[in-house]
């Protein structure tokens, strides 16, 4: 099973939208399910959660929608795939031996700093991104 799973990788996807768009006027669901291509009813389950989470404030009205409740440099990926994942675990359960029971933990701890950048910080895969298209143009 994988450690991210489709819930984390599409919100994780939509605020990655959210956080390219300009924070002063709200993005509606449809505009992010279609940028992100994520099933819109799905989205509206994610967003609940990362609302509750207080990550995105809704906005309600006819040019309502949802922006970001922090600055993106603010917002945590691990933050947001906790709220949706619940956690990073690694294992589900303790085992018999302390010894597995220590590396699981180190594991674990590792794991989440791996996905302790912020939003901003994500735009620098994009550079990296731009580079190879360069490259392999």
């Amino acid at each position: 099973m994988p450690l991210i799973s489709t819930k984390g990788v599409y919100g994780l996807t939509a605020m990655y939208e959210l956080s390219k768009h300009d924070n002063k006027s709200p993005m509606q669901i449809k505009e992010i399910s279609s940028n992100a291509n994520i099933p819109q009813n799905y989205l509206e389950q994610l967003l609940s959660k990362l609302r509750r989470a207080e990550l995105v404030k809704s906005i309600r009205g006819a040019r309502g929608g949802y922006i970001l409740a922090r600055e993106s440099k603010d917002i945590l990926v691990k933050d947001i795939l906790i709220a949706l994942e619940g956690d990073l675990k690694i294992v589900d359960s303790k085992t018999k031996n302390p010894v597995l029971n220590i590396f699981f933990n180190e594991t674990q701890e590792e794991t989440k700093k791996i996905f302790d950048i912020s939003l901003e910080k994500l735009d620098d895969y994009q550079d990296k991104y731009n580079e190879v298209l360069h490259y392999n143009i």
